[in-house]
């Protein structure tokens, strides 16, 4: 059995502190074997939810049980199914899936949103903002994102594979306080307990270690693609996009309510906040590929913590796409900052100096204001600290 330091739920995070939290549901708590829906778990889910949403919280949702609910529509008995099977079952269930859920959540008057992840959105610097910049306007007006990966057109070559990681990659690109991971089980435990009735629960875990990850293991059930090792691999993820995460058994009516009140759960602590991770990543891990030159209004914009806008550019420098990592120099040459850049080069160049309302009518399209967003720049010697308004 492995050997774990002892750290007590009491130095844990508190769920209902968290101002933005995503939530993951496993196919095999809201479906049953059969195909059936779990209705009551998942309005006693929807319930806790809004007690959420409702306290001021973000809240997104990851949610399997389309290829479940579409297997059982087409009669697909057999346990395995070809690629092409699952995604023809994943067509048919998005749908029902969207539905039930849009129809939870208005039970308590939220709008429910559906949005279909590819790998590519992530790991996509293009895709990933415009994924992000959708989020973040539908969290904006108070609308819960039900998120799922698109296994109508994703294969084995290019997918998650498991929601677990996928609600960690969303839980980076929202800037998540938290993940919540619903499965089957409590939480971590030093081995598999059904295998070892000596293992020993772990409530916490501040530093994902190799001991850590010789905890992990089990098949996932025949509904589901997880397992600890996923988990663990997602807790890696999560924390070092700054969010915490949690393992929580979701069998029970109101998984969230029972965590709030208490119920035994794990814990992996993030070293760092949300926005401090965000801007690390920015600032010491991309690679630049231009460089804005700016005007001193543009300067003290950014340093009030204000967006950069096309009037503030004076120069661009260099061959980027949009997604890049770009320096931002005052005209005495200085770093300033750096960020995100939301046009191309050859579009930059154009719109270099002039207002936001003559985009459209300089490049043939509506692009964004901001030629570099708030939330995508990070000043020179900013140690990562939060604006009152950041994302």
């Amino acid at each position: 059995m492995a050997s774990v330091s002892v750290v007590t739920a009491s130095s844990s995070p508190k769920l209902e502190r968290c101002k933005r939290i995503v939530i993951k549901v496993g196919s095999s708590l809201l479906v049953e074997r059969k195909g059936g829906l779990k209705r009551e778990w998942l309005e006693a889910l929807a319930a806790d939810i809004a007690d959420l949403h409702s306290a001021g919280a973000d809240v997104l949702v990851v949610s399997s049980g389309a290829i479940a609910m579409g297997r059982t529509v087409l009669g697909l008995k057999k346990v395995a199914l070809e690629l092409e099977e699952a995604q023809a079952a994943a067509a048919v269930g998005q749908i029902a899936l969207a539905r039930v859920w849009a129809e939870s959540l208005a039970a308590h008057g939220i709008t429910a949103a559906q949005i279909l992840l590819t790998l590519q959105d992530t790991e996509e610097r293009r895709r990933y903002l415009n994924a992000r910049a959708t989020i973040g306007t539908l969290l904006h007006h108070r609308a819960i994102p039900v998120i799922n990966e698109n296994d109508t057109v994703a294969t084995n070559e290019i997918r998650y594979g498991d929601n677990d990681r996928l609600a960690a990659r969303v839980g980076s690109m929202a800037s998540a306080d938290a993940v919540v991971l619903l499965s089957d089980i409590d939480g971590l435990f030093t081995a598999p307990p059904a295998k070892d009735p000596n293992a020993e629960f772990v409530p916490v875990v501040p530093r994902i270690t190799a001991n850590i990850e010789a905890m992990a293991g089990g098949a996932a059930s025949e509904l589901s693609r997880g397992g600890m090792m996923t988990k663990i691999e997602a807790a890696k993820i999560a924390t070092t996009g700054g969010a915490s995460m949690l393992i929580a058994n979701g069998t029970r009516l109101h998984p969230l309510k029972a965590v709030r009140e208490g119920a035994r759960c794990t814990w992996f602590l993030s070293p760092s906040t949300p926005v401090t991770a965000r801007k690390r990543w920015i600032a010491g891990t991309l690679e630049p590929r231009g460089t804005l030159h700016i005007d001193d209004g543009a300067v003290a914009a950014m340093r009030a913590g204000k967006s950069l806008l096309p009037a503030g550019v004076r120069k661009v420098e260099g061959t980027f796409a949009r997604g890049d990592a770009v320096i931002l120099r005052a005209l005495d040459g200085g770093e300033v900052a750096r960020g995100l850049v939301a046009y191309d080069a050859i579009d930059a160049v154009q719109i270099a100096g002039r207002s936001t309302r003559d985009i459209e009518a300089i490049l043939g399209y509506a692009g964004r204001k901001e030629i570099i967003h708030r939330d995508d720049l990070v000043l020179s010697g900013d140690g990562g600290a939060r604006n009152e308004d950041d994302l």
